[in-house]
C-alpha cells in the first residue's frame, strides 16, 4: 500500500451494502478504514432503495468524514484494496455488493481523471450519499457547488432513505 505523501486533508467518505451482514460491513470497514484516514465523524446509518438497478436488496448507507494523508489517487487504490479484502467481487455496475466505499470530496480538490473524479460525479443527485452527508455537514458548500448539502438534500428530498434501527 502507498505511504502517506500529503499534509492530512479533509475527506468525505461513502460507505454503502445490501448483501451479507449489512451493519457488520460498514463496521468492519469503518475499523478498517482507521489504517489510513482518521475518522472524525460519521453519520447515521440510512436502509434506502436500490438505485439505477431496482431488483436487488436494500442498502445501508451512511457517510464518514475524516483525514488522511495519503494522496487523492493513493486513497482511492486503499478504498479498492478494503474493499477486496472485505470480500467485494466484480460484477454488475450499480449491482448488489458487499460494501462499497467512494470518495465524496477530497479537502477543495477537484480532479477529473479516468480512474477518478471528485467531487464523486453524482453525489448532488443521490439522496442516499445527501441525506447522511447533511446529517454531519449541513453547511458544507462542495467545491465545484454554489449551494450547500442542506440544500442540495432538499432539492432531492428523502427518496427512500430511512433511518436504519437495526434488524
Amino acid at each position: 500500500m502507498s505511504r502517506p505523501s500529503e499534509p492530512p486533508q479533509p475527506v468525505y467518505l461513502a460507505l454503502g451494502t445490501n448483501l451479507g451482514d449489512r451493519q457488520g460491513n460498514l463496521t468492519t470497514a469503518l475499523q478498517m478504514l482507521r489504517e489510513h484516514v482518521t475518522i472524525e465523524q460519521c453519520s447515521a446509518v440510512y436502509e434506502t432503495e436500490p438505485a439505477y438497478v431496482t431488483e436487488q436488496p436494500h442498502f445501508l448507507n451512511m457517510v464518514a468524514r475524516g483525514t488522511t494523508a495519503l494522496s487523492p489517487h493513493a486513497l482511492l487504490a486503499f478504498l479498492k484494496h478494503l474493499e477486496r479484502a472485505l470480500g467485494r467481487q466484480p460484477g454488475l455496475r450499480y449491482g448488489p455488493r458487499l460494501i462499497d466505499l467512494d470518495i465524496l470530496f477530497y479537502g477543495e480538490a477537484v480532479l477529473n481523471t479516468p480512474d477518478l473524479v471528485i467531487p464523486h460525479p453524482h453525489f448532488a443527485e443521490r439522496a442516499f450519499v445527501l441525506i447522511p452527508l447533511a446529517e454531519i455537514t449541513p453547511n458544507l458548500v462542495p467545491p465545484g457547488s454554489e449551494q450547500t448539502v442542506a440544500a442540495l438534500a432538499e432539492q432531492v428530498g428523502m427518496q427512500g432513505a430511512v433511518v436504519w434501527r437495526g434488524a
